[in-house]
């Protein structure tokens, strides 16, 4: 079977001939896979409630349990109420913003359950756009009130109540017990229900800084909570994410978008061969419209781009599908939250280039790994195969044939510990 898929892959790839100037892309789908409708986070930086909870939504149809739409409202205020702890019980010396990442709304479904969007939209007046900017100036300020009472000696034994008062009166109180289909749930109870299993879900990224195929804390703002990635070489983070959508899992993207590669008027994501500042006029406005050779990322170029932080953790975006560009191969059709603003309706097709260079990680379904990786990890006991080979992209057939090496583990690896006393805070980088 896995021979199979890397065979189709590579007849998905092999469309590598030169353009003529000035042709236009030219898209086929090659694999689409169930997702909800495009909303919009407004004007918010919860990009990581609305990927992850789209994925949530999918892995439910997934799972034959129908097409839900699902509060990402609820989850969001649980994690402010988180942030707004974890900041006073460091003293104010940790990351607070509006922003997070994927494993943030899995712990909080995990911890908090789920509940439909209909009994939490999370704003009194649904025709008002979110707009947390002023919610999360009064929640810091109040958190520094709480601090400054905590080393006078004043602070109240019940000092959360202040919190709870500023999010209940922007999200409104949250719903103990609600009912579905003449069902009551609880919001754990509606999670069981509906077979989302939070610790199913890991997380990939593939950097040098970081020893392969062991876990570590991302160095970026927003992993406030310390979550951990597994680190795997570039090639096999990618081959990680064509076969999950080849097997019908969708994946959660945490990337940069703010690079002029990156455009949702055009709903088209690029790393051009010729670097934007040595193009004319003309090839500037003629960018995304007309197809291009990109550059060929490396393992050693990605890390670069993040070290000097070009590249940085600022959205994240949910991959629910494969197309085939006639000129150059693969890309990615990319779910994004700024609702219908793009040629797709709010989807943007990203070249494989662009996730190579621009990938700060990705979270899916543990089974939707490779079985090699699922047992080099330590997720599933077993022989580990390890299915690797350096190459450049685009890709080709011959360059997908993919080596197999043989080894030997009597036991499965475990990741190192983490440590999670030990807080990251390095400057803030907004989200998108």
């Amino acid at each position: 079977m896995t021979k199979y898929i890397f065979y189709s892959l590579a007849i998905l790839c092999g469309f590598t001939a030169q353009a003529q100037n000035n042709e236009p892309y030219d898209f086929k789908e090659f694999k689409r896979l169930p997702a909800t409708e495009v909303k919009s986070q407004d004007q918010t930086g919860t990009c990581w409630a609305f990927s992850t909870t789209s994925l949530i939504e999918s892995e439910v149809q997934r799972m034959g349990k129908g097409n839900l739409n699902i509060s990402e409202m609820f989850v969001v205020r649980h994690i402010y109420r988180d942030k707004c702890a974890n900041y006073v019980r460091r003293q104010g010396k940790a990351q607070f913003s509006e922003g997070g990442l994927a494993h943030d709304l899995l712990n909080a479904v995990k911890k908090y359950g789920v509940v439909p969007e209909s009994e939490y939209p999370g704003r009194k007046n649904p025709a008002i756009p979110f707009n947390h900017g002023e919610l999360a100036k009064a929640l810091k300020t109040k958190c520094n009130e709480i601090i400054k009472a905590g080393e006078s000696g004043t602070l109240a034994a019940d000092w959360m109540k202040e919190i709870d008062a500023i999010l209940d009166a922007e999200f409104g109180t949250v719903p103990v017990k609600f009912t579905v289909g003449g069902t009551i749930f609880s919001p754990t109870t509606y999670r069981e229900y509906l077979g989302i299993e939070p610790d199913d879900y890991v997380t990939i990224t593939s950097f040098t800084h970081h020893p392969f195929n062991e876990s570590f804390i991302l160095e970026i703002p927003d992993n406030w909570s310390n979550g951990a990635s597994y680190n795997l070489p570039l090639n096999d983070m990618m081959r990680c994410l064509n076969y999950a959508i080849q097997q019908g899992y969708t994946v959660d993207w945490d990337a940069d978008v703010s690079n002029k590669g990156f455009s949702q008027q055009n709903g088209i994501a690029i790393v051009p061969e010729a670097e934007w500042k040595n193009k004319d006029a003309a090839a500037q406005s003629s960018a995304f419209k007309f197809w291009e050779p990109e550059k060929q990322i490396s393992q050693t170029f990605r890390q670069d781009q993040f070290d000097r932080q070009i590249t940085a953790d600022d959205h994240l975006m949910h991959i629910t599908g494969i197309m085939n560009e006639e000129h150059g191969g693969i890309f990615y059709m990319v779910k994004n939250s700024w609702g219908n603003t793009s040629p797709f309706q709010g989807y943007v097709y990203c070249s494989e280039s662009y996730l190579r260079l621009n990938t700060i990680s990705i979270t899916v379904h543990k089974k939707a790994l490779p079985q090699d990786v699922r047992r080099l990890l330590g997720l599933e006991e077993g022989d580990v195969f390890i299915e690797h080979k350096e190459r450049s992209n685009p890709p080709t057939k011959n360059n997908l044939d993919a080596q197999k090496i043989k080894s030997k583990s009597s036991q499965p690896y475990k990741p190192v510990p983490i440590d999670k006393s030990k807080q990251i805070s390095p400057a803030q980088k907004s989200d998108n």
